[in-house]
């Protein structure tokens, strides 16, 4: 890296930083400043804010990594995070997160199953999945931004200033690592500092920058693509089609591809099933907490995945750059810094690093502030300090930040590669917490004890999963998924139901659809109140699906663009705007009124 280069990535510290301290007496007012804004932030801000924080330089990183191995076909992996999220965000789920009133997601079970021992041992039980979850994140993106950062920054001449063998191995033969822990301690520092409204403002700044650097690849790419090149390809990369079996992959380091087809039934089923809970991420579940009314809401689902679209067209860019120009990658997941250091001019480059330091810290800064909110909100002070002042909440938040930090930083110094902790993350321990979360939303008769028990079984059930790390995907999720379920429902059909007053104050509030007719009868609503929050289950699910073609259409029009294969690219476009359209009428004219 140039020192045009430096100088420029420097300066974008020094702004990030510089927003923490100018931040840091507004949000230290209270923890609900610190961790929500005090619920006056502005939806489109809130929505960037979200948006961005799924853009990680990790995620980018592993998603260039199989869409060079895979091509296309690769868009099936995504259902697996939920990337058609936005769909479930815009057409109701959004809306009963804010209607819910609390700080933080495992705030939300005291009003779903109660403050009793069963309600507080869901909340425990959810705060502990949620902080372990976001650790791992942690551990996640340091594996991530390890293997970016050493690509760029040299660190031999600045060990040979050293005669201290132990400093020379640390900034030679552990670079990546030693950079990772740098960069993390920085970033820890802005969103220690000014809470949410650091996170929010900085990951606006973000949003900007990563768009213009994502243009800026993705014009090159274009550019640099000429049909001979595209000829080199791999057979079918351009195909979305879903074969059974891909032979090639058999006794590679990419075997677990190999049953393609059983992957994706796996892979769609986890998306819908994480969707259908509710904001899965944590982080997500504070963006909407943090909106100002039901209507804001609902708008921050509906824009939250177009500020993501850019992403798609530069991670083809990317991959295609690759595939076309660069010879000799062994390990995929260094394809992306390898391509920005090979292709872009000087000056450019510092600007798109800069750019993609920004998703990382955006992605990281979101995470770590809300684990720190599950720390102190959750565990900290119902158990230690149930009288805590705001100040002395607000300092302890400082403390919890750090904690969550180094737990994850001591998990990804467990792991090897991005591919391992992701995996394990998304397929393994995501298998275990996924029901509770879903029934918790649509069954009345799910309790405190059922959530808990199912929870903490799964978890304990992908831990062991550890031990067995040969075992492929579509043999453990559906095992892990089964048994969650059994403990979920035999731990509430066992025990006493949540007492009505508290299941009948939560429908009153958050009106969500499913079985819930017992309640619903129990519940007596004025007028006002059915014609206010009543859904339309039908014509929430249409919404869901109009949602879900727009996102993916939008996702796969810059991805063919960038790839010179327009009719594909304007067939998609032509999809996702009637999907637009008719969402106008469907769910925008249906809004709730502003509460303001």
């Amino acid at each position: 890296m140039t020192t045009i280069d430096a100088g420029v990535v420097f300066l974008y510290f020094v702004v990030v930083i510089s927003l923490g301290f100018w931040y840091k007496k507004r949000a230290s007012q209270s923890l609900d400043s610190y961790f929500l804004g005090g619920k006056r932030i502005h939806w489109l801000l809130l929505s960037m804010s979200g948006s961005v924080s799924n853009f990680d330089i990790t995620g980018t990183m592993w998603i260039v990594s199989i869409l060079f191995v895979l091509g296309m076909k690769s868009m099936w992996h995504h259902w697996m995070w939920g990337f058609l999220m936005g769909a479930f965000f815009l057409s109701y789920m959004g809306k009963w997160v804010r209607r819910s009133g609390v700080m933080t997601a495992a705030e939300w079970m005291k009003t779903r199953f109660g403050d009793e021992t069963p309600g507080r041992l869901a909340r425990t039980a959810y705060a502990l999945m949620a902080i372990f979850t976001l650790a791992s994140f942690v551990g996640y993106a340091f594996q991530g931004i390890g293997k970016f950062a050493s690509v760029y920054i040299p660190l031999d001449s600045l060990a040979a200033r050293f005669d201290v063998p132990w400093i020379q191995s640390l900034l030679t033969d552990h670079k990546a690592a030693f950079l990772a822990v740098v960069i993390i301690s920085i970033t820890t520092l802005y969103v220690v500092l000014g809470g949410l409204f650091s996170v929010v403002v900085t990951d606006v700044l973000q949003t900007v920058v990563l768009t213009v650097s994502s243009l800026i690849i993705a014009g090159i790419a274009w550019s640099k693509l000429t049909p001979d090149a595209l000829g080199r390809l791999p057979k079918d990369f351009t195909s979305l089609g879903v074969p059974w079996r891909l032979q090639e992959f058999s006794g590679t380091a990419d075997a677990q591809f190999e049953f393609f087809g059983a992957m994706v039934v796996i892979w769609v089923l986890k998306g819908l099933l994480m969707n259908a809970g509710g904001p899965a991420q944590m982080y997500d579940f504070q963006r909407f907490l943090a909106a100002r009314d039901d209507r804001d809401a609902a708008k921050v689902g509906a824009s939250w995945s177009g500020f993501l679209l850019i992403r798609w067209a530069m991670v083809m860019g990317i991959a295609l750059l690759a595939l076309t120009g660069v010879a000799g990658v062994t390990d995929s997941e260094r394809v992306m810094p390898l391509v920005l250091r090979d292709y872009l001019p000087l000056g450019v480059r510092g600007i798109v690093i800069a750019g993609l330091l920004a998703a990382f810290m955006s992605t990281f800064s979101s995470t770590v502030n809300s684990g720190a909110s599950f720390i102190v909100r959750d565990i900290w002070q119902p158990y230690f300090r149930p009288r805590a002042s705001e100040k002395q909440s607000v300092k302890f938040s400082y403390l919890a930040t750090v904690l969550l930090v180094v737990l994850g930083l001591v998990i990804g110094f467990q792991s090897e590669s991005i591919a391992e902790i992701w995996n394990w993350m998304m397929v393994t321990l995501g298998a275990g917490v996924i029901i509770p979360n879903v029934l918790r939303w649509y069954w009345w008769r799910m309790n405190g004890w059922g959530y808990a028990l199912g929870t903490l079984g799964g978890m304990a059930l992908a831990a062991i999963v550890l031990f067995f790390d040969t075992l492929p995907a579509y043999i453990v999720f559906p095992l892990i998924v089964a048994a969650s379920f059994l403990l979920s429902v035999l731990g509430s059909l066992l025990t006493s139901p949540v007492e009505t007053g508290v299941l009948v104050s939560f429908y009153r509030c958050v009106r969500p659809f499913g079985l819930w007719q017992p309640i619903r009868k129990a519940t007596r609503l004025s007028a006002e109140e059915k014609a206010s929050k009543a859904e339309n289950v039908w014509l929430a699910v249409l919404n869901v699906f109009l949602g879900m073609m727009a996102i993916a259409s939008f996702y796969l029009f810059p991805m063919y663009l960038v790839g010179h294969w327009y009719r594909t690219s304007f067939l998609f476009l032509g999809i996702g705007l009637a999907a637009v359209f008719i969402l106008r009428f469907t769910w925008y004219r249906n809004l709730p009124l502003s509460a303001r």
